[in-house]
């Protein structure tokens, strides 16, 4: 690690912060009301009738505000502290879900869109700051912690919402959603004291140094290169959730043979998040994340040469252990490789970069597909996956070895 730029877990803050698994658990209640927000909004919109142009770009709401305003929110928690944007991130998701459970129209679907986007991205750069802040085994368990509890609830919220949609409705489906934020409220006034100490162990000078913009840390090589192989690699598991529905389609699959694909791919996910504090002891974290690349350009060069399900489904859950093991690593070195006073701005860059490829990547392969056909869609991300891998051939040194 640079000299120049220390990380966050040099500084006295780094073993003060005894929450980090409370923490995790109130960030997966928030959410599981983001990932069942955007199935509830979506579905709701069809059934009052609104275009699927005007759906889709509710459910853009959801990535395109949090893209635009997660790095200066990462700048402003650099700043003040983390205890109050975890409160008011928090505070926005409960907010958000409520409103079109009250009022049940196209307007309140606009602001639970943008409520719940915004509150969740205040709510995520906060979370993974604290979690940052320990020294590196510690980080690293942190933020495995952190992934494992996304897992589950990446898998819960779509589920949740879908079968309290169809068993009582729309606006009770986002009353059901509600609760889970308004738990995560309940666990935060317990972390209160412990993000107290937080934001007064931080250093009050730092925080009011004039610092440059946001794009002077792209200038740093190692954190540039951790930057851009996480997009690379976060980019693969959204083109993964775009494309198999647009190939099972294609190949004639059932919207359930669809769906069942996907699930082994979050299956994959939440199973080797269970393994990683195990296989983290034993391989460094740009070894992990070079072994992930490899596999997912293997299973998106053979997914067009299939259509069986007994094949599809292994693909999709190797894919899902491969990427799934990457994002507790690609944490831990961003904060690893971020100068001392800026890494909540880095997160927020890192969730401007996402964000941004949420946006662009369904577009860009929805018009490409329309022209080529879906194939060539999983060749084409093999490539950028191969490209991003070649990139990695000499990345820098773990700060964290593994341990003997």
């Amino acid at each position: 690690m640079s000299t120049s730029a220390p990380s966050p877990s040099s500084t006295a803050l780094a073993t003060e912060f005894t929450g980090a698994g409370m923490l995790c658990l109130v960030a997966m209640l928030n959410h599981v009301a983001l990932t069942g927000g955007r199935i509830t909004v979506s579905l709701t919109a069809l059934q009052l009738g609104l275009s699927t142009f005007i759906v889709g770009g509710l459910v853009a709401l959801f990535a395109v505000i949090p893209m635009l305003m997660s790095v200066r929110a990462g700048q402003w928690i650099d700043r003040i502290g983390v205890r109050r944007p975890l409160n008011l991130g928090n505070a926005l998701v409960v907010i958000g879900t409520v409103i079109p459970f009250l009022v049940h129209d196209e307007l309140a679907l606009l602001f639970a869109a943008f409520s719940i986007g915004i509150g969740f991205m205040l709510h995520q750069v906060a979370t993974q700051d604290v979690l940052g802040h320990a020294e590196p085994t510690r980080r690293l368990r942190n933020f495995s912690w952190l992934s494992l509890t996304l897992a589950a609830s990446g898998f819960s919220g779509p589920l949740i919402a879908g079968l309290a949609i169809d068993h009582v409705g729309s606006r009770m489906a986002f009353g059901i959603l509600t609760l889970g934020p308004l738990l995560a409220l309940a666990g935060l006034r317990r972390l209160q004291p412990a993000l107290r100490a937080v934001d007064t162990a931080m250093e009050p000078a730092a925080r009011q140094v004039m610092r440059p913009r946001a794009t002077e840390l792209l200038k740093l090589p190692p954190l540039r290169r951790v930057l851009m192989v996480n997009t690379i690699l976060s980019g693969a598991w959204d083109t993964h959730l775009f494309v198999v529905p647009l190939y099972g389609v294609a190949i004639g699959l059932s919207a359930t043979t669809i769906g069942t694909i996907l699930a082994t791919f979050a299956l994959g996910t939440f199973l080797i998040r269970l393994a990683l504090p195990v296989i983290q002891k034993r391989v460094t974290s740009w070894a992990l994340v070079r072994v992930s690349t490899v596999i997912a350009v293997l299973v998106f060069l053979l997914y067009p040469w299939f259509s069986s399900l007994t094949v599809l489904m292994p693909l999709s859950f190797v894919l899902g252990l491969a990427l799934g093991s990457c994002q507790p690593s690609m944490l831990s070195l961003l904060h690893q490789h971020t100068p001392h006073g800026r890494a909540a701005e880095a997160v927020g860059l890192r969730l401007a970069l996402i964000n941004a490829s949420q946006v662009s990547l369904p577009l860009a392969f929805g018009a490409l597909g329309a022209i080529v056909g879906i194939a060539p869609l999983f060749w084409a991300y093999a490539t950028a996956l191969s490209v991003g891998g070649w990139a990695n051939r000499n990345p820098p040194q773990d700060a964290e070895p593994p341990s003997p």
